[in-house]
């Protein structure tokens, strides 16, 4: 699907953001969704204009309430023909905003000889997970502890900053399969999630890992909670990292799904 039919479909129109007013636009839109004050955005508007004027890109997608979708590119080093996603965030993840978001991000960088782009992600976020890995086709390769130290917002809270590590092939994307995959019980591992329930198995094709349906909401809840959540899926997804396993899928019923190339 190309940038503009995306677009079309999620009733946006997508732009650079390039003057002053725009990147305060932007700027102020990533604070609402970070939940900071305006005053100390995520990136703040002399960032976001630096980025653009360094040869970057700050997209932003609007409709009739303005500011719907926002991210910031720039590239990586010169021999790995990648792009960076600094930061992509949408006002609503229904109406398939964040996916033309990304379509126009691939078609910019595919213009300017870009192969991949990468960005990392919030493993214990289901809803990312599943658009990175099962509606983009993206591949998590890396898993990184507490990537960015603490972060005072109020989406993180006071919780680790875990991440996995996204590449997105450019321009030959892994195919999607027309059927996300889904978990069937297989081998299940004995230890159990937080909240009592089976969360790690193996099967044929590779390694199985589940995560909780909304950690966001869990934070705010119970952050003790959240906590034992980030031990217990870091404990079953850095080990199966280190040894090679990378995750190529995201069941809807909240499944990691690792597999490894076999020699």
């Amino acid at each position: 699907m190309t940038a503009t039919t995306a677009a079309a479909r999620a009733g946006v129109r997508i732009r650079l953001a390039e003057d002053v007013a725009t990147v305060e636009a932007v700027s102020r839109f990533l604070a609402g969704v970070w939940q900071t004050p305006e005053s100390q955005p995520p990136l703040g508007p002399d960032a976001l204009r630096a980025f653009a004027h360094a040869g970057g890109a700050v997209h932003y997608a609007a409709d009739q309430e303005g500011v719907a979708a926002a991210s910031v590119l720039v590239f990586g080093s010169p021999a790995s023909h990648s792009v960076y996603s600094m930061i992509a965030a949408a006002r609503t993840s229904d109406r398939g905003v964040g996916f033309a978001l990304k379509q126009a991000q691939r078609a910019w960088a595919l213009e300017r000889g870009a192969t991949a782009m990468i960005w990392t992600f919030d493993p214990l976020v289901s809803r990312n997970a599943r658009f990175n890995l099962a509606k983009l086709g993206a591949t998590a390769t890396e898993y990184t502890v507490d990537f960015f130290g603490r972060i005072a917002d109020g989406v993180n809270g006071p919780d680790e900053t875990d991440r996995l590590t996204a590449v997105w092939p450019l321009a030959d994307p892994r195919p999607v399969p027309l059927a996300e995959p889904e978990f069937e019980p297989a081998e299940l591992d004995r230890r159990l999630a937080p909240d009592g329930r089976p969360f790690r198995a193996r099967d044929e094709t590779g390694l199985w890992c589940r995560v909780p349906p909304d950690i966001l909401a869990t934070r705010h809840q119970d952050q003790r909670l959240a906590a034992e959540w980030r031990a217990a899926v870091r404990e079953a997804l850095l080990p199966a990292f280190e040894a090679g396993f990378t995750a190529t899928g995201f069941s809807r019923s909240g499944w990691y799904h690792l597999t490894r190339e076999r020699p």
